[in-house]
């Protein structure tokens, strides 16, 4: 049970960084979404824009790593390679996650939301795999 409950939310933690991806490295001149990262304007936007593009890729692989973490983890039996390759690659990736979030929330206060989001659902799926 343990198990099904740290894969539900490190596939919830992955699916979120591929959002984030989305916004960063594909949807970052709209300004709806340069707003909700705390942009000023187009122009700001604009010239951050490879920036945008190149963190989004980082979430992407995180994404990616904990994908097939958990497809490695699932398709293995009990202590196989498969399966123990599965569990390193899933707790790395998530665990990049949450440290990902704690230097978000060395900026200072006003990105404790942000960490938040970004943090809970890799933390539980860590936590979680830990004790399954």
């Amino acid at each position: 049970m343990m198990g099904i409950l740290a894969t539900v939310f490190a596939a919830l933690a992955a699916l979120l960084h591929v959002y984030i991806f989305v916004m960063e490295s594909v949807q970052w001149s709209q300004p709806k979404v340069w707003k909700r990262f705390g942009v000023a304007d187009q122009q700001t936007a604009d010239a951050t824009k490879p920036m945008a593009y190149n963190q989004g890729f980082y979430n992407l692989f995180l994404a990616v790593g904990t994908a097939i973490g958990l497809a490695l983890y699932w398709a293995g039996d009990d202590g196989s390679t498969a399966q123990v390759a599965g569990f390193t690659l899933t707790l790395f990736a998530l665990g990049s996650m949450v440290a990902a979030s704690l230097v978000l929330l060395t900026s200072g206060a006003k990105y404790l939301r942000p960490a938040l989001i970004q943090g809970t659902l890799p933390l539980l799926g860590f936590v979680l795999l830990i004790f399954a």
